[in-house]
């Protein structure tokens, strides 16, 4: 069962309306294909933590901020959708992009980010 602790619980409580459904469907799907992952907090942001494996999602002004996965993941990832791929690995999806972005691509993500 999904453990979140208290400080994850209000940053999520706290999360705008704008990003919200996206970020809901993202801890969907990760908790969906990992229900025994530990919601906490880590660098100020929800992370969820199965053994070593952690994926990092945060809020920011336009839409979520993901990372966590080794780098080959994050490049596969950003040749389907260019432009949501920092330099640094981090993917940054906005509300209006995540429409193009199959529940699919969001559980491997999850998954090459957890299953280590």
């Amino acid at each position: 069962m999904t453990q979140v602790d208290e400080a994850a619980r209000a940053y999520i409580d706290g999360i705008p309306a704008g990003q919200r459904p996206l970020f809901d469907r993202l801890h969907r799907l990760v908790l969906d294909a990992f229900p025994d992952a530990a919601v906490v907090i880590s660098y100020g942001i929800p992370t969820y933590k199965l053994g070593r494996g952690k994926l990092y999602v945060g809020v920011w002004k336009h839409g979520l901020s993901i990372y966590g996965w080794p780098r080959e993941h994050a490049a596969e990832f950003g040749a389907r959708h260019p432009g949501l791929v920092t330099s640094k690995g981090t993917i940054q999806v906005r509300p209006q992009d995540a429409a193009a972005i199959s529940d699919q691509e969001f559980s491997d993500l999850a998954r090459a980010a957890l299953e280590r």
